[in-house]
């Protein structure tokens, strides 16, 4: 791990929470979670507890992240919310997310678009990409790889680039999709990838600026396995993160990590 980079932990909380019950998730967390210099916490609760929870969070522990936008920045779109609209509440926003694809039937190029939105509008993307149960079984993993990450950042500069996080998501290691376990040698492999793929296009610094995270079923006691993977700067959490206590305890174990040699 790049030892000048924050780790970034990042709870997804997809269609949970009313927004009473997302207040309290918050108050506790924030009653578990000290703030560290060395790790990043990022929240990205739904679109209808964004606002409230901006006004509750501790900005020395959380920053916040939307779970999707719309890559128009105004117009007749009846029921979406823009990026333009998100700018100055969220610092981050998920984009990619394997169900977006999956269920929503996202493209490369709608995909595309939304983080060069998010761009455009001072949000930093967290672009999800990984192969499915059936890519990896057909050996195509290398392709579906360089396929989204390649797309997704298409037209943007080298200093855009290096702000952009790409969340490694293996859809077969994640829970709703079958849950096999991820080792952390086959991670590595993506991970390098990933980096390899934006060191041809914008070059090695850019690459190696980039903060790369996994997510495929993470928990308190699977998240320093991954995180010791060398190139790997922090986690996307998704079922446990709707737990106080274990997400705090996988904040923990990024903390403890971070800290070993001290």
């Amino acid at each position: 791990m790049n030892s000048t980079k924050r780790t970034l932990i990042v709870g997804n909380w997809k269609m949970h929470l009313n927004v009473q019950a997302a207040s309290l998730l918050v108050h506790r967390l924030d009653m578990h979670i000290k703030p560290h210099r060395s790790i990043e916490v990022v929240l990205a609760p739904s679109l209808l507890a964004l606002q409230p929870v901006s006004m509750e969070i501790d900005r020395r522990k959380f920053r916040l992240a939307s779970q999707d936008a719309y890559p128009k920045d105004e117009g007749a779109f009846t029921g979406e919310v823009s990026f333009t609209m998100l700018s100055g509440l969220v610092h981050y926003s998920i984009i990619g997310h394997s169900e977006r694809r999956i269920y929503f039937n996202e493209s490369l190029e709608l995909i595309r678009d939304k983080v060069q939105a998010a761009v455009r509008n001072n949000i930093a993307p967290i672009l999800c990409v990984g192969e499915t149960k059936q890519e990896r079984a057909a050996g195509e993993t290398k392709r579906v790889i360089h396929d989204q990450v390649t797309t997704a950042l298409a037209n943007l500069t080298p200093d855009e680039v290096a702000n952009v996080v790409i969340a490694y998501e293996p859809v077969w290691a994640i829970s709703t999709f079958g849950g096999e376990v991820a080792r952390p040698g086959d991670i590595k492999k993506v991970i390098d990838l990933i980096r390899h793929h934006v060191s041809e296009l914008y070059g090695v610094k850019t690459a190696s600026a980039m903060r790369v995270l996994y997510g495929g079923s993470v928990n308190p006691d699977t998240a320093t396995a991954y995180l010791e993977i060398d190139g790997c700067d922090g986690a996307l959490i998704g079922g446990a993160s709707l737990n106080y206590k274990q997400f705090s305890a996988i904040v923990d174990a990024a903390y403890r990590y971070t800290h070993r040699d001290t």
